[in-house]
């Protein structure tokens, strides 16, 4: 997706995820229909021995906090389960998407690795005893599902997405058909309303975060200043921009998940309490298109690191360190 107008229902959407009116999508109107929470249940229930003994861990197993570009939480891959246990990851893994936004996951999923067959699953505790979390895990994504058992943590603890949109591993400056680069164009329009002063402030000038699996998203402690400019140094026409920007990061997602990132969010100052930086040594072409960008603040990292393809990191808590 290479123009911001491409993106399913962002105006609805925005409109939920920033000042909270009623999501207006396609899926509103559609009969209700199991849950990823609910056909985690059922997926577990249908498990064997055998399947059990490969994916499922104990609840506080320290892999349920890891996120990585590129991993296999354990062995079990899903086209190595029965069909309809594979039928079932499928609606468990979609369920987690907005509904608008599935298809282009999917185009990514395929693209980056001859789609969902060869990710991994784990099963961390027991659905129905009050604490589990099921993990999908693989090239360009790390996804959770967790029926609010991990206290806190947005999306069931930190996840991961990225595309790499063709055969070169290095993108092109616009980055065609990358799915996710719609993000940082936006997040573009943002340094473009910017100042001279605040330009100064916000364009960091290094590289960007050291990607080194789960400390990657490691958050800033109470108190603690992040890099680049701080929105609450930015005028109110600027702080909508920025809000645009949150709102497209979690356009991806259902909205369970979305409303709980928001209530965290909005509970430590909104937007306001988020810095903004853009790394200046990342620039595919030389373009002043910042490839490289974050939000940041002590409760929440939304690391978006687009050179040579995309790779995002997320993590987004109720309280700081």
């Amino acid at each position: 997706m290479d123009c911001l107008d491409c993106r399913p229902d962002r105006r609805a959407f925005l409109k939920t995820a920033v000042v909270g009116a009623p999501l207006a999508v396609t899926a509103a109107a559609a009969p209700a229909r199991a849950t990823s929470e609910t056909l985690v249940t059922t997926f577990y229930q249908s498990l064997t021995p055998e399947q059990k003994k490969v994916m499922c861990l104990p609840f506080d197993h320290e892999l349920r906090s890891k996120v990585d570009a590129n991993w296999f939480i354990t062995p079990a891959r899903v086209n190595k389960f029965s069909p309809d246990q594979q039928q079932m990851i499928r609606e468990i893994w979609k369920g987690l998407y907005n509904p608008e936004f599935v298809e282009n996951v999917e185009r990514q999923i395929q693209q980056d690795s001859r789609g969902l067959d060869y990710y991994s699953v784990g099963l961390l505790g027991e659905p129905g005893s009050g604490k589990f979390e099921f993990v999908l895990a693989g090239r360009h994504c790390t996804v959770r599902c967790d029926g609010d058992s991990v206290e806190g943590a947005a999306f069931g603890g930190p996840i991961f997405y990225g595309h790499q949109a063709g055969p070169a591993a290095t993108e092109n400056p616009d980055h065609p058909g990358n799915v996710y680069w719609y993000q940082a164009r936006r997040a573009n329009e943002v340094f473009g309303a910017l100042d001279g002063k605040q330009r100064a402030m916000a364009l960091v000038d290094t590289t960007g975060r050291k990607e080194q699996s789960s400390a990657t998203i490691e958050l800033k402690r109470a108190g603690e200043k992040g890099a680049g400019l701080p929105v609450s140094a930015m005028s109110k026409d600027q702080k909508a921009l920025v809000e645009k920007v949150l709102a497209d990061l979690l356009l991806p997602y259902r909205r369970k998940d979305v409303d709980e990132a928001m209530r965290y969010i909005k509970a430590k100052g909104g937007v306001s309490a988020l810095s903004m930086a853009f790394f200046k040594q990342e620039d595919i072409g030389g373009d002043g298109v910042w490839d490289v960008w974050q939000l940041e603040s002590p409760t929440m990292i939304w690391y978006f690191r687009g050179s040579p393809h995309v790779h995002t990191w997320v993590n987004i808590r109720a309280k700081a360190i």
